[in-house]
């Protein structure tokens, strides 16, 4: 890391070096390199002046990249594309004539672009079910586990522990699908020419159009894409990168919401995310254990979803065949992206991995609420003993007003005591009635089918550790 330039926090802190890798300089141009070998494999195997020896020459120096070179030449022509077609060149002098053979500057830009963002969202599909099998085995061990549910922030009706989590997972398993949606529906731009009309090739194939389309099923075919897009101007549709970044943004919204649950609930000591034996909550107040991870889920998807606005702003002013305003956004937008994406769904895996409930903290919690919860059962059972439905439950909601202002107060709730004469029932009685698990519902029966229902998604994820810079 230097001292003396910027750095993006993304590379220099949070995603994985996976990432950081797929979206480095080498491997963008070792991709253009590929692309440039294929085109001249395939316009050889159609009939051009290519000789299998300049094929050879292109693909045994692939990894002979001179950046020096072609930062050199890039500030003499202006032309970043050009520059490494003049190294390749240097590096394999026997194909230099051939080399980007009737193609224009987006064959290689956008197809590499498909290839890199296409195995970036492949990797991120795999970080993404690597949580959901971390929140499955949490929805799991707590399937049963009564909590206080909350609506409006406000206390409601129980629910528990694992059915909560549940919630958390059929987001990111939305946000699968969609992902799922974007990879199968992604199409190669092939090489088609300035404007898409392929004319340069309708020169190079002597008119012959099944010829074009026979290269372009090949160049396709070898970067595993099923097709080509089936018209195109200069560039493949920027459609295409708003669905991804909306994906990703979709991950973020995802994240955000896990995340903020649990910051509640932190705050209440219900759960806690993982914190390290010396890890510092707060340089001044050394008692503090701030749920630092799930702040900066929510920071990193923040900044996500503000990103994922730049490819429908980008497509939408898409004139005519295609501008290059596009170029310079792209360029940060899209791997920005990636980057943060997988940056979010790492610190996700890491609190889903080490998410600590205290019972004891949430079993207090219910049985603080469960007189409230418990009322329409008492009502039940008070009108079973002959009592008036009308008359008990206006009983309740008086009561019920007094004793919360009793608590409001800072002194203990004493509804039980309020309603047993009410009620004409004993103390034991009522008390026979404040078993959390009687409130429940279907919560294990939901979890456990929910559980069935995603068990076959999980065989292949990842149930490795993942280690964050703090």
């Amino acid at each position: 890391m230097s001292m003396n330039r910027y750095e993006s926090p993304l590379s220099s802190r949070y995603a994985s070096e996976f990432m950081l890798e797929l979206f480095s300089h080498r491997r963008r141009i070792l991709t253009w390199r590929k692309l440039w070998v294929e085109l001249a494999r395939a316009e050889m195997e159609l009939g051009l002046p290519i000789t299998p020896q300049q094929v050879a020459d292109l693909e045994d120096r692939v990894e002979d990249i001179d950046f020096d070179l072609a930062a050199a030449r890039e500030r003499e022509v202006r032309h970043d594309v050009m520059a490494h077609v003049y190294a390749y060149g240097l590096a394999a002098p026997s194909a230099a004539g051939i080399l980007h053979l009737g193609a224009t500057s987006c064959y290689v830009t956008d197809n590499a672009d498909l290839i890199l963002y296409r195995e970036g969202l492949r990797y991120l599909r795999g970080e993404l079910l690597a949580v959901v099998k971390n929140l499955s085995e949490f929805a799991r061990t707590y399937r049963a586990t009564p909590t206080l549910g909350y609506t409006h922030y406000q206390p409601a009706q129980l629910v528990t522990v694992g059915k909560r989590a549940t919630l958390w997972m059929q987001d990111f398993l939305s946000d699968l699908e969609e992902l799922d949606f974007v990879v199968d529906h992604m199409k190669f731009l092939g090489c088609r020419g300035t404007t898409g009309t392929e004319a340069s090739f309708m020169e190079l194939f002597q008119g012959d159009g099944e010829k074009i389309d026979a290269m372009n099923r090949r160049l396709a075919d070898a970067f595993g894409f099923s097709e080509c897009v089936p018209v195109c101007g200069q560039t493949y549709p920027r459609k295409l990168d708003s669905r991804i970044l909306n994906a990703l943004s979709a991950i973020a919204q995802s994240a955000y919401r896990m995340a903020g649950d649990i910051r509640l609930l932190q705050h209440d000591r219900q759960l806690e995310e993982p914190f390290e034996k010396h890890q510092i909550g707060s340089s001044a107040m050394a008692y503090k254990r701030n749920p630092m991870r799930c702040e900066r889920i929510c920071s990193l998807s923040r900044y996500l979803m503000a990103d994922a606005m730049n490819a429908p702003l980008t497509a939408a002013v898409q004139w005519l065949e295609r501008t290059l305003d596009d170029s310079a956004n792209r360029r940060i937008s899209l791997p920005e992206g990636f980057l943060c994406a997988d940056a979010v769904l790492r610190l996700c895996r890491n609190v889903t991995d080490g998410l600590r409930v205290n019972e004891a903290m949430v079993d207090r919690a219910c049985r603080d609420y469960l007189p409230f919860i418990a009322t329409e059962n008492l009502m039940m059972e008070g009108v079973k003993r002959g009592g008036d439905r009308q008359k008990l439950h206006e009983i309740i909601r008086t009561q019920s007003m007094e004793a919360t202002a009793r608590m409001r107060r800072g002194e203990p709730c004493d509804l039980l005591e309020r309603l047993a004469p009410e009620f004409g029932m004993e103390r034991s009685e009522l008390e026979a009635l404040m078993d959390p698990a009687r409130y429940i519902g279907r919560c294990p029966e939901q979890v456990d089918a929910f559980l069935r229902s995603v068990e076959p998604l999980l065989q292949d994820a990842s149930g490795e550790t993942v280690e964050i810079n703090l």
